[in-house]
Formats: C-alpha cells, structure tokens, sequence
C-alpha cells in the first residue's frame, strides 16, 4: 500500500464567495484536504507563507498577482517532514491567476518526484484547474500525474461525497 501525503495551501478569512465576499473561518482548500484524508488516510500538511498574504482579499490577489507576474518564490514556514518516503502526493491550492498560489512552486520544486503518483485538487469560482496542471507536469517531473479535481469554493462544503468518489478511485 503507498503512503499518502496531502499537501495544500488554502486562504482562511475574506475570500470571493459566489460573486462576493466572505470571511471563512476554514479555507476551501483546507476543506478538501480533510475530506481527502477522511477517504483515503495519509498525513497532511499545510503550506504557510513567511510573509502573510493581506487580509483583504482584493489586496491579496493584487499580491498573487505581483508574485506571478515576478515569478517569485515566496518563503514558506516549514517543509513536510520525512517528503521522500511518501508515494502518492495529493496537491492542493486555490486557483489564484489560472494557476497555483506561488508558495506552491516554492515548495515543490524543493523535491525530487521520480517514480512518484502527483493527484492535483484546486479550488476556484469557476476558473477550474487553470494551467496548474501543466505547471504541475514541469514541476513534478518523473510523476505519475492523474487528472485533477476542480471544486468551487462556495460548494467546499457540502462536496464531501464528491471529493471521497475521486480520491479513492484517483489511488
């Protein structure tokens, strides 16, 4: 049986919610994340940035915005522990301009995914996936990478049964 890491980054308080905004107490992607590690087991661990992102959200998309246009490498607070002895690697994050925030990449292209399964899960408003999956390819390359689960955010929530059917039969 492989050993599964879920990995994720997720916003928490004011987000885009349905065509306005919302204070959330738990990030969508979070969401996921633990309904992912409901179905299926694994560890977990979430991304934090040294460096908060705004707690307005238009001023945090203006950031992820300057982040991408730059192609930085925002500082991240820890790593996962012990990432090489782990199979199968579910990678979570909000759809932030088509693709993944930038700590992602921070954090990814720290390892190496030879002979590794990537299973990609996003949360959006309605942009899907974006070009995450691609930059995922270039990222991780020598996984296995399956299709990718795209979840709007506003139905984070009430999406367990969904994310439970995909995780399983992505393993």
């Amino acid at each position: 049986m492989s050993k599964i890491l879920i990995v994720y980054y997720s916003r928490k308080g004011e987000n885009y919610w349905n065509g306005g905004l919302k204070n959330l107490e738990k990030g969508n992607t979070e969401r996921v994340a633990e309904f992912i590690r409901k179905a299926v087991g694994g560890d977990i661990f979430e991304v934090d940035t040294i460096k908060p992102y705004s707690e307005s959200y238009n001023t945090c998309i203006e950031e992820a915005k300057a982040e991408l246009r730059a192609n930085a490498r925002p500082e991240i607070k820890a790593y996962p522990p012990d990432f090489e002895s782990y199979d199968t690697i579910f990678i979570g994050y909000p759809n932030w301009w088509g693709t993944m925030p930038m700590c992602m990449f921070t954090l990814l292209e720290k390892y190496d995914f030879t002979g590794k399964t990537v299973i990609p899960f996003c949360t959006n408003e309605g942009s899907g996936m974006g070009g995450s999956e691609r930059d995922l390819k270039n990222i991780c390359r020598g996984a296995t990478i399956k299709a990718g689960l795209s979840i709007r955010g506003h139905k984070s929530a009430e999406s367990e049964s969904t994310v439970a059917a995909w995780a399983k039969k992505s393993l």
